[in-house]
């Protein structure tokens, strides 16, 4: 080889290896932005005197019901994680984020309880319920488990501190969740029960059973050291005696479960993320051989090629538009509405936070989304507290609104496919660990 080649081909590196360093430092400033930014969302637009998470936040001052001091429990879980994405990059101050955590720790312990389960709405300025609905008026096992999996990291996250406080919030935080009385919520069978209420008991009878956003409940309930499950209440309930297995596939992608009310599809995107923020499904696998890394990264990639697929032509937005999850949406008159959008349930109606809150399924695809957000259509789509709620791609159209439980996973989600830490923190934990080895799980991500 000349050394005109050889000079060649040494420039050639150069410029590569720098132009893969440039785009690195530009994706990780976009990544640093639409963490602290989302972050926001519990920061700056927090519940005032509870600190916790608001259900939702109008940055326009108009509330449905005056609800603006109505704290939602499973966003509050989601809130706490993404507090701890900002302590541990320094978005946020450390200091004055201990402390109000344990604020809202301290409410936490003091506001309705029903059985250890806290209601899905709990009243900011006074710690009492705020019924859902008629029947839903107690317990909420499934917002609390979300709840118990950002308990569990705050616990690992600084139980080895020499700060007087954050100690104090590493033993309150593991306290408050080891008080839920998970066996109760079984009403003596073999399947957990997402509600209970004082005045109607089991009467809404929702039984919790796969493949949906309920899995966490299991593996915290199989945790509990006081208040713990049987393994036949996963297998027998949610795994349906084997039952929710799946043959089927979608765009040649195994569904590997079946979707809960899908026919050889799959559900919203919420589902593959709101119970792995803490549990990370990578290497996960159950006694029966559901792989859920597998479940889990399948419906997205099934999400994304099914957005590639659609015949309309959008006028206003790329294809790097993707991914349907619950969020705030039109109804076919204009009218702001929410649903669960899914590919069975197409509104075009896209949601941030599904793309987002899955990087670590399909970082590339969920990168591109990301830069397409923030360069081509940040005027419109981008708020005071990251991406807003929803967006109409077919009529171009946002809704400039925030809901706590879309937020709150966008900086965990991103969090774990820049670093896993908030993986790292909830299979770190012993009582987890236990739990998972109970329930016959095996996994390759513990320490």
């Amino acid at each position: 080889m000349s050394l005109l080649n050889k000079l060649a081909i040494l420039s050639c590196t150069i410029l590569c290896s720098a132009s893969s360093f440039a785009q690195t430092k530009k994706e990780n400033k976009l990544l640093d932005k639409v963490q602290k930014q989302s972050i926001q969302y519990f920061w700056d637009y927090a519940e005032p005197n509870s600190k916790l998470a608001r259900e939702r936040f109008h940055p326009d001052g108009f509330y449905p019901e005056n609800d603006s001091n109505i704290v939602t429990t499973g966003g509050t879980g989601f809130g706490l994680m993404s507090l701890i994405v900002g302590i541990d990059r320094k978005f946020i101050p450390r200091d004055e984020a201990t402390n109000r955590i344990l604020i809202g720790l301290k409410f936490l312990q003091n506001a309705d309880r029903f059985h250890g389960a806290w209601p899905h709405w709990i009243n900011g300025e006074s710690g009492k319920i705020k019924p859902f609905s008629t029947y839903d008026n107690g317990g909420d096992l499934v917002e609390t488990a979300f709840l118990a999996q950002g308990l569990i990291c705050l616990k690992e996250y600084f139980k080895n501190s020499k700060n007087e406080k954050e100690i104090e919030i590493s033993k309150l935080a593991d306290q408050l969740w080891k008080e839920i009385e998970f066996n109760f919520y079984t009403n003596g069978k073999d399947v957990l029960y997402w509600h209970w209420s004082p005045n109607y008991e089991w009467k809404i009878n929702f039984p919790l059973k796969g493949f949906d956003e309920t899995l966490i409940t299991y593996i915290i309930a199989a945790s509990s050291p006081n208040y713990s499950i049987s393994s036949d209440v996963y297998y027998k309930g949610w795994a349906r005696n084997g039952a929710i297995k799946s043959s089927d596939s979608a765009y040649g992608i195994p569904l590997i479960v079946k979707h809960n009310g899908v026919e050889k599809n799959v559900g919203p995107l919420f589902w593959s993320q709101y119970s792995f923020i803490g549990l990370n499904p990578n290497g996960l696998v159950d006694g029966i051989g559901i792989d859920y890394g597998k479940v889990v990264k399948n419906q997205a990639k099934i999400h994304y090629l099914y957005n590639q697929s659609k015949k309309e032509t959008f006028h206003h937005y790329a294809k790097n538009m993707w991914g349907l999850t619950a969020s705030y949406s039109f109804t076919a008159d204009g009218k702001d509405d929410y649903t669960a959008h899914s590919p069975t349930n197409d509104r075009d109606i896209i949601t941030p936070t599904a793309a987002l809150s899955s990087f670590p399924y399909t970082p590339k695809e969920s990168m591109d989304f990301l830069k397409f957000i923030y360069e081509n259509k940040n005027k419109k789509i981008i708020g005071v507290a990251g991406p807003y709620d929803a967006v109409d791609i077919k009529n171009d159209r946002v809704v400039t609104k925030y809901l706590a439980i879309d937020q709150g996973t966008i900086a965990p989600m991103v969090e774990n496919y820049r670093s896993q830490l908030l993986w790292k923190l909830f299979m770190n934990n012993e009582d987890v660990k236990r739990g998972l080895q109970k329930m016959n799980f095996t996994t390759t991500t513990t320490n």
